[in-house]
């Protein structure tokens, strides 16, 4: 069986789903491996990278696709590109379910099966799966040194003939893999870290990173499968107004709050900005998915009241090259849990492959796109 991987074609993806590495390890399981021209290129890859560990390079999309009974990518093709694909194959990809319908539409149409790695159940078995955690860790990485760079302050202490130069305070909204991250990044870094997250498990983890784990006087928020529930408007009111006096204290506020398929949850308002210094940096990390910020736009920088907020765009392909490293392994292990001897044959009663199943040999399993989809008609 054929697996092949495309070249990026979405705005801002430099990413790319496989690395030479792991040509190899997919050739040992018994798979033909063919690499889209220049798929690798950005994330510091070659073509030449990819041949020496025994893929084949392919000149044009439509030649992949034709060829391919597996497709990988980073980000979903657009609905021309899955037009040229084989009827019958299968795509794996992250493939946000909610959003991209008009693609899953698509998908059906060829009776293409489809998985998409941010549905990956969080069980110990799909750990090594697990896209969204590898790449949350790259972004939380990412959002650390971008403050730094961005505040107008050293983030260690310093202790100079001049005089002594106090840390920089950083105060992380959510400990999970991209906030713990970020912490561990800012402790590094030197800077005075504290951190705050609605599930009370979180604390340890937290202070095993050398940060202070803020308390609020707030009913626990832990949700299933280690995510955080979604939180009540009466919840998120008290939080804010609880949140303000830790925000005042702050030179830098990295906001990682997500959950799964939904608007990220509003932790900061327009008036909690304007209680901070005015020389302070907040990082919303969930700026693509509605923003922990009510301020905060997609790829832009926004300065309210002298407070600057960056709003995040696709963090994890600001770091290509290791970013795809994890990811690609991400992949591997998804394929080679569907692979028997040498062929491609998914067990959908397994947990791991019945979750990730958006689209089955054309039709749509996946009850959230298929209410969407239905409700568009």
């Amino acid at each position: 069986m054929r697996i092949t991987v495309l070249k990026e074609t979405r705005p801002y993806e430099r990413r790319v789903a496989m690395v030479p590495d792991v040509v190899a390890k997919l050739i040992q399981a018994g798979y033909e491996i063919g690499i889209e021209t220049k798929a690798g290129e950005e994330a510091g890859f070659s073509d030449e990278s990819y041949k020496d560990k025994g893929a084949s390079i392919i000149s044009s999309t439509k030649e992949a696709v034709e060829q391919a009974d597996i497709v990988l990518k980073v980000q979903p093709p657009f609905v021309d590109e899955i037009k040229q694909f084989k009827n019958g194959s299968t795509f794996i990809s992250f493939l946000a379910p909610g959003t991209y319908l008009n693609e899953i539409k698509a998908f059906s149409e060829k009776s293409i099966t489809a998985f998409s790695l941010e549905l990956l159940p969080r069980i110990s078995r799909a750990q090594s799966m697990d896209a969204l955690s590898s790449q949350a860790t790259v972004s939380g990485y990412i959002a650390t040194l971008t403050t730094a760079l961005s505040l107008p302050k050293f983030f260690p202490m310093f202790m100079t003939a001049a005089g002594t130069v106090p840390p920089a305070k950083v105060f992380v909204m959510g400990a999970g893999v991209a906030g713990l991250q970020a912490i561990a990044t800012a402790r590094r870094l030197g800077a005075n870290v504290r951190a705050y997250d609605v599930r009370p498990a979180a604390m340890e983890e937290v202070k095993s990173l050398g940060a202070t784990f803020v308390t609020l006087d707030l009913e626990s928020q832990a949700g299933e499968g280690g995510y955080a529930k979604e939180q009540s408007e009466e919840f998120l009111e008290k939080q804010q107004e609880l949140m303000t006096d830790q925000l005042k204290a702050s030179d830098v506020v990295i906001t990682t709050a997500a959950i799964p398929g939904r608007p990220a949850p509003r932790l900061i308002t327009k008036q909690m900005v304007e209680a901070m210094s005015n020389d302070s940096v907040i990082f919303d990390l969930a700026a693509e998915s509605g923003g922990n910020c009510e301020l905060s736009q997609p790829g832009e920088t926004v300065i309210h009241k002298g407070v600057k907020i960056i709003g995040a765009r696709n963090v994890p392909s600001q770091l290509p090259t290791h970013a795809s490293f994890l990811l690609s392994r991400n992949l591997m292990e998804l394929t080679l849990l569907m692979t028997k001897e040498g062929n491609f044959v998914p067990d959908f009663e397994d947990e791991i492959v019945s979750s990730t199943c958006v689209v089955k040999n054309g039709e749509i399993v996946n009850e959230s796109a298929k209410k969407l989809l239905e409700g568009s008609n």
